[in-house]
């Protein structure tokens, strides 16, 4: 068996997970800041502007888990709290066509806007962002003869997130763009329509958490695994390497010229543990994951970058932290 190097591993074997911690890893060791700064890395693995991949390395999974959650529920953003219904013909109930809307993500950045006062019926221009959405289905006059389809036959049959505009309210308009504080996209379907349905609807958009409700949440979706490892104990050939590289995922086996098996990337392994399956070869390999290093997959609805999702996410993490030590001081 090839000697691993010393790192703070899960390992996977047939039928149950050996060493893994029953503590959420906070009692693994007593924590010293110096050798955590010494050990912690971050490392991008790609991003763009909806998604980022990266890896935080040397750290606790409490530490990892908090910043998920942080992203998730309380790093905040502006979405539509109340719709105004002035008509409504078409075929989806009020309610229903609120719950839609709310949901659409706005472009609008958060940290330019306050939260609104409870019990505020009026919003300010610090603290509201309105919109408009009044459109109506027509037939289409100039239909061609003897077609029978929707896009001939009738006109705004279809209502996209291109039809709420932006109704500034005091010197809103001197200070941002429709196109900085509108819908993340364009083409978000909201409702069919035949010929006479009409919606007039008034939109009013205010700043708050995920922890209150989904549609502020500024991620679609934050989630971490730890590293796959996967050890080759032996020298797997022939059959053997092609049956092995199938109990993988594609990519993570590879097959070199001369018919040996060998780790290509251990990154994207499920960790399915199919190679058990198999008698002839489930001796050739050790399966764990590295317990201090995490691989995080941010995907942003639009109005934030991932990376600055995560910077804020730090921050409110070192607020409360903050909090938490001057309410110890003045105990």
């Amino acid at each position: 068996m090839p000697k691993l190097e010393e790192k703070p591993r899960v390992f996977l074997e047939e039928f149950r997970i050996k060493n893994a911690p029953d503590d959420y890893g906070m009692a693994d060791e007593k924590w010293n800041f110096k050798k955590f700064t010494k050990k912690f890395r971050i490392v991008i693995v790609r991003m763009d502007n909806s998604e980022m991949e990266f890896d935080l390395i040397g750290i606790q999974p409490a530490f990892a888990n908090a910043f998920r959650r942080l992203m998730l529920s309380e790093v905040p953003s502006m979405a539509i709290e109340k719709v105004m219904i002035k008509n409504n013909t078409s075929i989806i109930q009020d309610e229903v066509l609120a719950h839609r809307l709310g949901l659409i993500p706005l472009k609008a950045d958060p940290k330019l806007f306050e939260y609104r006062s409870e019990g505020a019926t009026e919003g300010t221009e610090f603290d509201t962002l309105e919109f408009s959405l009044k459109i109506k289905c027509t037939n289409n006059k100039s239909q061609p003869k003897d077609s029978f389809r929707t896009e001939d036959l009738y006109e705004n049959h279809s209502v996209y997130s291109s039809a709420i505009k932006w109704q500034p309210i005091g010197n809103q308009a001197s200070m941002y763009k429709e196109a900085d504080v509108g819908p993340v996209h364009g083409d978000i379907l909201i409702s069919k329509m035949r010929s006479g349905h009409e919606l007039d609807l008034h939109l009013v958009a205010v700043k708050g958490i995920g922890k209150d409700h989904a549609k502020f949440s500024p991620v679609a979706t934050a989630s971490y695994r730890l590293l796959p490892e996967i050890t080759l104990t032996r020298e797997v050939n022939g059959s053997e390497a092609t049956l092995l590289q199938s109990c993988f995922s594609p990519g993570v086996i590879g097959i070199d010229s001369d018919g040996r098996a060998y780790v290509k990337n251990a990154r994207y392994d499920s960790c399915s543990r199919n190679v058990y399956r198999y008698d002839d070869i489930k001796d050739a390999v050790i399966l764990s994951r590295i317990k201090d290093h995490f691989i995080f997959t941010v995907e942003s609805v639009g109005a934030m970058t991932p990376n600055v999702i995560f910077v804020e996410a730090v921050k409110i993490l070192r607020d409360k932290c903050k909090t938490l030590l001057d309410e110890l001081n003045n105990f």
